[in-house]
């Protein structure tokens, strides 16, 4: 539907709902009728003063895709989410106007639905204005106030204090595919339950029991379930978020996602010491190049690797590479790899992954079930490196392990089953910021360089400046700012580190496995409804090291139970100092708009508020602004000569904003780069394979980008020639 029939109609339902609720209302519970009476005509001022604001923003948003074949940017995605907000009204609305003088309507129930959605309108009404400041303050075209400090800090102090609660309730996921709405509801139930129990001194089996119990109470009380979602997210414990998302790591979760996934015949985990590598020099193969093993914050280490083969290949079972096998899994699926099965030969393809997880929480493992798939679509070996994780292995650990891991695998290439005439690079999130820096360090140590990228959904600015997509993390249940904000700070040193490389991680793997099965048994009871460069970077590793000591957590004690939190009079005080604080020095407080700034919402309009105020630490430190964190600060001499880069978006991420400028700088540059943006699904898309269709296609599609890289001759650059979706099992001839 078009946006402007979008609000006619709005105006129409409000109009017909106020008709319906002024007359008689013996029918409707208490006081229910004056509830919608006065949320329907919210929700119709809300929609006058917004039909303006969207048609400014249609009227030039097109000036900010990356090509004229690919919409998308974040402000095109503003005016969607506002769209779907405003469709579930119109329904929910015609639903009422028609129903609410019969003898079954819930009236309270009804009232609450609608009282969520015209709360999620009037934030989503403040984003709009703040995307106008953006749109009015950033340059033609520039997604991004990367000169503009002010823009950003504005943005911070907004989400600090504005009421996200609505959208982990009653109105959580309604942006995205309708078939992924009970997994997210599973997601929030799942990590507010945890929260709840986090921390206590229980044994694994009594924190999962407590959290099951506790569960019910948030499946059934929305506003409870979101205003508990909001406190846990406001003030983040990063050692909190690891463990619940290392969930996914569980023998469990694991267990039954292989048991859903693609059947291989190799899953080998490896171990590989480190030792000095020599590789050829791209420029001239008689010369070689040393390659130092990782070496950052603790010295030489191991790098540990996955790989996953659809079928068995010349190289893969010898004793050779089963010598780096790790001890704690089984090498191969015997059951799958009968004695004397047929070896194929070496492919001629060879696929290195890099995980996402934000450069803080996951391995392979959690990714396995898309990798098998591709393995088997592709037909081709696939080596997944377990990089160490943030905040206690900060930049650059992460980058000089994926790096010397790909370099060991150019070495090593026969004995992953293929002879690496082809090599790509895939990576989700931190994963795709990975891969793309990898293949900056191969530029500039001179080795060969990838044949190609694929990056879905990459981080490649590790800041929290401002742009119109990073607005959605006032409303995204699966990354929002206080999430983010704490991944980039981890990854640049920011966060603490504590002792230990694998500190964080203290639950038994029973405790993981049973407080799994709470996630599974929530799916059931839950609704289904609705050259200087390396002296660059070492001057920026010196300066992590002196940020290391002014790392100081600020978050309060966001995890403890509300009685207790209560008897804390200091930190209470401290946040209500905090309220005034903000509260004189915002624009509304003001009574002159000279001494105060620009107003970002016009008079007469303020947005809601939370109760408890957020605490975010924006990454300050030089590290991030490393152009081999944040890519997209990169000069062009450390950028030209990357291979081909294929980026595969989503519509409704945080992250956006960040594919289009790295496309639209590396095509300005002359550099070959697709962008393909998806629709009506969430960051981190990838994990999410097999949940609904959507998924399905949108991998299929960073197959087909992988595929073209594999079978590329000599690609023109800049080109968005869209790939084919039909999937086939056909890999290379051998």
């Amino acid at each position: 539907m078009a946006w402007r029939a979008v609000f006619t109609a709005l105006e129409a339902v409000c109009e017909e709902n106020i008709t319906a609720l002024s007359g008689p209302t013996d029918l409707l519970c208490g006081n229910a009728s004056g509830r919608l009476l006065t949320c329907m005509r919210k929700i119709q001022d809300h929609g006058r003063a917004l039909e303006p604001v969207v048609a400014g923003f249609t009227a030039v948003y097109h000036h900010y895709d990356f090509d004229a074949d690919t919409p998308g940017n974040g402000y095109r995605t503003l005016v969607k989410v506002l769209q779907s907000c405003v469709l579930h009204i119109i329904h929910k609305g015609r639903y009422i106007a028609s129903n609410c003088h019969r003898a079954f309507f819930r009236a309270n129930h009804n009232a609450s639905e609608m009282e969520a959605y015209s709360s999620a309108l009037c934030q989503l009404r403040a984003l709009l204005y703040l995307a106008q400041r953006l749109l009015h303050d950033n340059g033609h075209g520039q997604l991004y106030s990367l000169q503009d400090g002010e823009l950003s800090r504005r943005f911070v102090r907004e989400y600090t204090s504005m009421h996200k609660a609505c959208f982990y309730g009653r109105c959580l996921g309604f942006q995205f595919s309708p078939t992924l709405r009970p997994f997210l509801q599973t997601v929030v139930i799942s990590m507010v339950s945890f929260g709840e129990s986090y921390g206590k001194q229980q044994s694994g089996l009594g924190m999962a029991a407590f959290s099951f119990l506790t569960s019910a109470k948030y499946v059934i009380d929305p506003e409870l379930r979101g205003a508990e979602f909001e406190r846990i997210t406001q003030n983040l414990d990063m050692k909190f978020w690891k463990s619940f998302w290392n969930l996914t790591e569980s023998e469990l979760l694991s267990g039954l996602a292989s048991v859903a996934s693609n059947l291989v015949q190799l899953n080998l985990t490896l171990t590989i010491p480190p030792e000095a590598l020599r590789l050829p020099l791209a420029s001239d193969p008689r010369l070689f190049a040393p390659v130092s093993p990782p070496v950052a914050h603790w010295g030489p280490g191991p790098v540990n690797m996955r790989l996953i083969s659809y079928e068995l290949r010349e190289g893969q079972d010898s004793d050779e590479l089963l010598a780096f096998s790790r001890t704690e899994a089984t090498p191969i699926s015997v059951s799958l790899v009968p004695f004397g099965a047929q070896k194929h030969p070496p492919s001629p393809w060879l696929l290195i992954h890099f995980h996402g997880g934000g450069f803080v929480a996951q391995t392979s493992k959690s990714h396995e079930n898309y990798l098998k798939s591709w393995s088997k679509d592709l037909n081709v070996p696939i080596l997944s490196v377990d990089y160490s994780l943030a905040p206690e292995a900060p930049f650059p650990r992460a980058l000089e392990e994926c790096f010397y891991a790909y370099c060991w695998a150019l070495k090593n290439c026969h004995l992953l089953g293929s002879t690496a005439e082809r090599v790509c690079l895939a990576g989700d999130s931190a994963g795709g910021n990975l891969c793309i820096t990898v293949s900056m360090r191969a530029i500039a140590c001179g080795v060969r360089v990838p044949d190609g990228i694929m990056a879905a959904y990459p981080a490649t600015l590790l800041t929290i400046d401002a742009s119109p997509s990073r607005l959605l993390t006032l409303i995204d249940p699966l990354l929002p700012l206080g999430v983010l904000s704490k991944c980039l700070n981890a990854y640049a040193g920011k966060e603490g580190r504590k002792e230990g490389r694998k500190e964080g991680s203290e639950m038994d793997e029973g405790a993981k496995s049973v407080s799994a099965l709470i996630v599974m048994l929530l799916c059931v009871v839950q609704p289904t409804e609705g050259t200087s460069t390396l002296s660059a970077l070492g001057r920026d590793t010196a300066l992590l090291i002196s940020d290391l000591t002014h790392g100081a957590s600020n978050w309060i004690q966001s995890f403890l139970p509300a009685e207790v939190l209560g008897s804390l009079s200091s930190s209470h005080q401290k946040s209500l100092d905090n309220e005034a604080h903000y509260r004189s020095t915002s624009p509304s407080s003001s009574s002159s708009n000279s001494s105060s700034g620009p107003r970002d919402y016009p008079e007469g309009f303020e947005p809601l508020r939370s109760e408890r105020l957020a605490v975010i630490q924006t990454p300050s430190c030089p590290i991030v602004k490393n152009p081999f964190v944040s890519p997209l600060l990169s000069p062009d001499d450390l950028l030209r000569g990357l291979p081909p880069v294929h980026l595969v978006a989503s519509a409704l991420d945080a992250l956006l904003d960040d594919s289009v400028m790295f496309a639209k700088k590396l095509r300005d540059m002359g550099q070959p780069v697709t962008l393909r943006v998806v629709e009506d699904l969430p960051h981190g898309f990838l994990s999410l394979l097999g949940l609904a269709k959507e998924t399905q296609v949108a991998s299929d599609i960073c197959v087909a980008r992988i595929r073209e890289v594999f079978q590329q001759q000599t690609p023109p650059p800049c080109t968005n020639k869209q790939p084919k979706l039909e999937r086939t099992n056909h890999g290379p001839s051998n």
